[in-house]
């Protein structure tokens, strides 16, 4: 669907402006793009998201708890390798899902294949029903994954596309890939005033142009935005209804209050003596 380029007034007001944008922090293969110290307070339920980018050999992460939250991972490009709770190990590749809500607490691990990797791990604050209640993970390989037009649905639902994960609060998560020239509309769900975008490869124009390892936050309001693709580009989409819930950071733990953190934290040290 094209449109030209020339805005009435009405139609200039409808533009869902950027209201704050990043470019991340790099430490060796992660990009830092979003923390609760900066873009999380404004973007809760989304709380972290990282870029990682890796080329050479193979190498494998040692286990690490977490508590509170609920994290999904996507895979961009290569493979990567995971040990889920129950000592289940698997390969995910591009296009592929690891999606896990670690609840009162959890172990997990995991690495990167060979050759050139990337993806994106996206972690999401639970809500309080949900932030002491047994872990759950749920891998899917790419052809799970369900589509609408350029966009992997990897949360909630577009268009005639619905996940299978069940989210834990009303979240959309979305892959999108467009061709130099394409242009897509995103109309939120009601109630989604939360909405960000993280572009992986390419720019694209919203109108503003966003660049590789650019976030974008968009102002807090129900309107859609539109992208032009101003190369061939690939970039990630969430929107949500606002966690109206404090954050409360452990090291690998988010919770809604301190007595909660303490509580994780002890299930998490049983877990690591069993």
């Amino acid at each position: 669907m094209t449109h030209s380029h020339k805005h009435t007034p009405a139609a200039q007001e409808a533009i869902r402006r950027i209201a704050q944008r990043a470019r991340g922090r790099k430490h060796g293969p992660i990009t830092r793009l979003m923390s609760p110290s900066d873009f999380g307070r404004l973007l809760k339920p989304f709380v972290f998201l990282d870029l990682f980018e890796h080329e050479g050999p193979p190498f494998e992460g040692g286990l690490h708890p977490h508590s509170g939250i609920a994290t999904l991972t996507y895979v961009t490009e290569g493979s990567i390798n995971y040990i889920d709770p129950d000592n289940v190990k698997g390969v995910l590749t591009a296009g592929g899902v690891e999606w896990m809500q670690a609840g009162r607490g959890m172990w997990h691990g995991g690495g990167i294949g060979a050759g050139r990797t990337s993806g994106f791990q996206l972690w999401i604050a639970l809500p309080p029903e949900l932030e002491l209640e047994p872990a759950t993970s749920l891998y899917q390989p790419p052809e799970e994954v369900r589509i609408d037009g350029p966009a992997r649905v990897l949360l909630g639902s577009h268009g005639s596309a619905s996940s299978v994960i069940e989210s834990p609060s009303p979240i959309n998560y979305l892959a999108v890939r467009l061709k130099a020239g394409e242009r897509w509309r995103y109309e939120p769900p009601a109630r989604h005033s939360v909405l960000w975008a993280a572009v992986s490869s390419g720019a694209v124009s919203v109108p503003d142009e966003l660049r590789e390892g650019d976030l974008a936050a968009f102002e807090a309001s129900n309107e859609a935005v539109e992208f032009e693709a101003l190369s061939d580009a690939e970039f990630m989409l969430g929107s949500a209804v606002p966690h109206n819930h404090e954050l409360v950071l452990g090291n690998y733990s988010v919770h809604t209050s301190r007595d909660v953190l303490r509580e994780a934290e002890a299930h998490i040290s049983a877990i690591r003596k069993r």
